[in-house]
């Protein structure tokens, strides 16, 4: 069976303590934590900085027993120093997570995989995998790009990380995604989007980042993803709704997404 993981995306308002309540009283088995922000000035709980934070952190993940699916994010630029992590490492360690989002900003992709390689021994020695996003904008538009990335790492903690939104823009293949090994899938991200895809790498941003919809009320075809997916990963869901969250709870919303969610995934099993 399936976990399901509230993704800091959704809720990005929260704090980690105020979002693991909502993710247990929705009904979430985990939860994402967003460490790092996805650029600069961006929205980020640094737990690796603030003791009081992550000890606050900790005891809600007992007292709630959700638990930490993956973090965030680790964007590779070609200043990136690997060595810098030991502290995200640490917290991510202390949290028991499983997982960190890895994205590629840098143009060189010799040297970015040279530099996830010494990332996920790095990582792996705290007991955590490296899952590479690919993102239409970025370095690793693709999924074919991640799958020949990972596959020349050749590191067991090294991942690919399918996003739903990102595999339709950049019109991915459900033929390439059967091929990709099953243990270099950890988990996966699940929401959806408008049939017609943004022209512009801008309006590709805005929607990721801002605006996606919930699971099965877009043009998105995610049984077809869902049915493609090896059985038992964590699902995250990941539905950030800036306009919405303008008039509307994040515990609404992330109850709503969740709903959405499962609702795709019982299509998906009902039909295979």
């Amino acid at each position: 069976m399936a976990s399901f993981s509230l993704a800091a995306l959704t809720v990005l308002e929260l704090a980690p303590p105020a979002m693991i309540e909502v993710a247990a009283s929705c009904g979430y088995d985990k939860v994402g934590l967003r460490l790092l922000p996805a650029t600069s000035g961006g929205t980020a709980y640094r737990l690796m900085d603030d003791a009081a934070l992550l000890r606050e952190t900790l005891q809600r993940l007992q007292s709630t027993g959700v638990s930490v699916a993956d973090l965030e994010v680790v964007a590779f630029r070609p200043d990136t120093d690997v060595a810098s992590f030991s502290p995200f490492f640490e917290a991510g360690a202390r949290l028991g997570a499983s997982h960190i989002l890895v994205a590629a900003y840098d143009p060189d992709l010799v040297r970015f995989s040279d530099r996830y390689r010494q990332f996920c021994e790095a990582a792996a020695g705290y007991g955590l995998t490296s899952d590479l996003e690919f993102m239409p904008w970025t370095s690793v538009p693709d999924l074919a790009t991640a799958m020949r990335i990972v596959r020349d790492v050749d590191h067991p903690a090294a991942g690919i990380l399918v996003d739903a939104l990102h595999f339709d823009r950049s019109q991915s293949s459900l033929v390439d995604l059967k091929t990709v090994p099953p243990g270099r899938l950890h988990y996966w991200q699940l929401c959806d989007g408008p049939a017609v895809r943004p022209v512009t790498t801008e309006q590709l941003i805005h929607a990721a980042r801002e605006e996606r919809m919930f699971p099965g009320e877009g043009g998105i075809d995610l049984v077809s993803l869902t049915e493609a997916m090896p059985d038992g990963l964590t699902i995250s869901i990941e539905v950030p709704t800036a306009e919405l969250a303008k008039t509307v709870y994040a515990e609404t919303r992330a109850r709503r997404a969740l709903a959405a969610g499962k609702s795709v995934v019982a299509r998906a099993r009902a039909g295979s």
